[in-house]
Formats: C-alpha cells, sequence, structure tokens
C-alpha cells in the first residue's frame, strides 16, 4: 500500500457533548498527543517532540540530542516532571527519561523497546520489547529502578500496553487469535484474556484515568498492521470490554492514539486525524 503525504490536525473529543475541537492543524506529520497533567499536549514529529499549549497552540520545540530521533512512543512521569520516551540512535528504539531542560537518561536494558504507559503508583512503566534476536515482540514490565519482566511469551505480535487505572491490571493488543484484538491481564501476567472478540483490527487501549472508560482504535476487517492512511474509528467501551460503541471516524491509525492520550480528569482525549496536504499550498 502507498502512504501518501499526509496533513495532520490535532483534536480533542469531549466525552459529555460528544463533539471535537481542533487545536492545531499542520502540512507537517505529527503523531501520538499525551496530555499533561498542567494542560498542555505532548507530541511527535521529524524525530522531534513538541509542546502544544492549548491556550495558544503551536509547534513549540522541546530539547532533545541531535542525535536522538525521537518517535511515536512517549509520555510522562506520573508527577508530570519528566518526559519518557522512545528514540533511535542507530540500533533501534531505546527508552529515555528526561527532566525538561536537562540531557536524558537511557532506561530500558536493550533495544528495542518502545515506551507505552506509567503505573498509576508512578514506580514501573509497560512497553512493547524484542529481546535475544528473536523477533517477536512481546508486553514487559520494568520498575524504573529495577529489572524487566517479561509478560507475554511470543504467542503472536503483542503490543499498545497500558496499566488499567488502579494499576491492577495491563491492557494490550495481540494478534494472537488471528488479528489484533484487545486483551487484558494482571501485572504480573498471569489471567491474560481476550476481552472481546469481533471482526475489526483492535489496537492501543488506553484506560482513562478515572477507570470509568477504555478507547481504543479499530481498524477496517483485514488491515495488515497498524498504517496511518485508513478508515478507522475510535471506540469507547467499558473496562471488562461492554457497551462497545463507536465515537468518532476519520482518516487514521498510526500516530492517531498510539500512547495515552486521556484529559487527567477523564473529561476528553486527544488524537490525530490525517488528510491529504492541502493543494493551495504545494
Amino acid at each position: 500500500m502507498a502512504h501518501l503525504p499526509l496533513r495532520s490536525s490535532l483534536e480533542i473529543y469531549t466525552l459529555a457533548t460528544g463533539q471535537t475541537r481542533t487545536v492545531l492543524q499542520t502540512d507537517a506529520l505529527i503523531e501520538a498527543p499525551n496530555w499533561h497533567p498542567d494542560g498542555w499536549l505532548l507530541v511527535n514529529g521529524d524525530g522531534r517532540l513538541f509542546r502544544v499549549s492549548l491556550a495558544d497552540p503551536h509547534l513549540d520545540p522541546i530539547a532533545t540530542p541531535p542525535d536522538l530521533r525521537c518517535n511515536n512512543d512517549h509520555g510522562f512521569t506520573r508527577d508530570g516532571a519528566a518526559i519518557l520516551f522512545s528514540a533511535h540512535r542507530g540500533s533501534g528504539a531505546e527508552i529515555f527519561h528526561m527532566v525538561l531542560g536537562n540531557p536524558p537518561t537511557l532506561i530500558s536494558p536493550e533495544p528495542p523497546s518502545w515506551f507505552h504507559g506509567t503505573s498509576p503508583d508512578g514506580r514501573a512503566m509497560t512497553y512493547p520489547a524484542a529481546r535475544g534476536g528473536n523477533r517477536t515482540v512481546d508486553i514487559y514490565t520494568k520498575p524504573f529502578n529495577g529489572p524487566e519482566t517479561r509478560l507475554t511469551l511470543g504467542q503472536g505480535h503483542s503490543d499498545g500496553p497500558d496499566f488499567s487505572a488502579d494499576g491492577s491490571r495491563i491492557y494490550y493488543n495481540s494478534d494472537r487469535s488471528g488479528h489484533a484484538q484487545i486483551w487484558v491481564m494482571n501485572t504480573d501476567g498471569t489471567s491474560q484474556r481476550q476481552l472481546f472478540a469481533d471482526d475489526h483490527v483492535n489496537w492501543f487501549p488506553h484506560p482513562s484515568p478515572d477507570g470509568r472508560h477504555l478507547l481504543y482504535l479499530a481498524y477496517p476487517p483485514g488491515t495488515e498492521g497498524h498504517p496511518r492512511d485508513l478508515p478507522v474509528a475510535l471506540c469507547l467501551c467499558a473496562p471488562d470490554g461492554t457497551d462497545r460503541r463507536r465515537v468518532i471516524e476519520f482518516a487514521g491509525g498510526q500516530g492517531s492514539i498510539n500512547v495515552p492520550c486521556w484529559a487527567p480528569d477523564s473529561s476528553a482525549f486527544a488524537f490525530v486525524r490525517f488528510a491529504p496536504p492541502d493543494p493551495t499550498k504545494q
């Protein structure tokens, strides 16, 4: 499939109204919004990280070392004091911890590792990774000051992990049952189960901070991988997988909601939709 150049629209969906509002539009490719506790959004684009103020929306570059190319796997420590992000520096993605204004510190044991979520108590992170020459991607957890633990065991491609609001479970997507579906397990890897089954290819589950909702992205049936230029839907359901509903349909996919994107008060979430570039600006 040919992937066309795209322009990006950073938007917010409000649960109470069911309406979206556009925060920022750009002909640059930006991806994967996170919502900082202080109310601004973090996105990536062209190997860099950017802050987007909701009061004055523009792409404000965040300084990172020039030898690191940041990707769309990033977020915050629970107190918002530091950014956690994945970046490439030649040998695959690695995870870094960076207090703004300070040099980043490597915190993943080896590449490839892609940051995805922080535990509610702020002590650990979860991420997909491949280890030991095996290119199968599995889910791992790691205390910030401890060794990593592998939770899935090569049963298909597992990705997109995020902690439940109470920290007792990890939601993720896996294709072990045939195509990507939403799964859940205890944080020690026990009780792995598929949350529900449908024909759509489902990725990137994100529980709301208040524990009431689960947000995920649904690709059309038969989609391979996670491209960014397909008709997709953002869906909400209860944490147990019931009451599933499509709340917004748009062109997107990879980069739309890869990482936690809820407002701290669970009233809204941020996402990115994509469209062909504006021909009047070519």
